[in-house]
């Protein structure tokens, strides 16, 4: 058994509730109703990818892998 970290991001949607994002793992996205249950349901999603990864023999990545920065843009839209 090891310990893994992942970064997650939560984004609030206007219907209410939050979509939650792990960049490290594409295509690995949840939601829940509250940011608790949000982080929650995200932890759930992360242990079913990377187990899902292992019995498929593919490798986990790493969130230390990633760069992230925020970036400010300026529009006249």
């Amino acid at each position: 058994m090891r310990t893994l970290s992942y970064r997650i991001n939560l984004r609030k949607e206007p219907e209410g509730g939050y979509t939650v994002l792990v960049p490290a793992l594409p295509g690995c996205v949840t939601y829940g109703k509250t940011v608790e249950e949000a982080i929650e349901m995200a932890r759930d999603a992360i242990k079913g990818y990377v187990e899902s990864l292992i019995e498929d023999g593919e490798a986990v990545p790493a969130d230390e892998e990633l760069i992230e920065c925020r970036l400010t843009v300026e529009t006249h839209a």
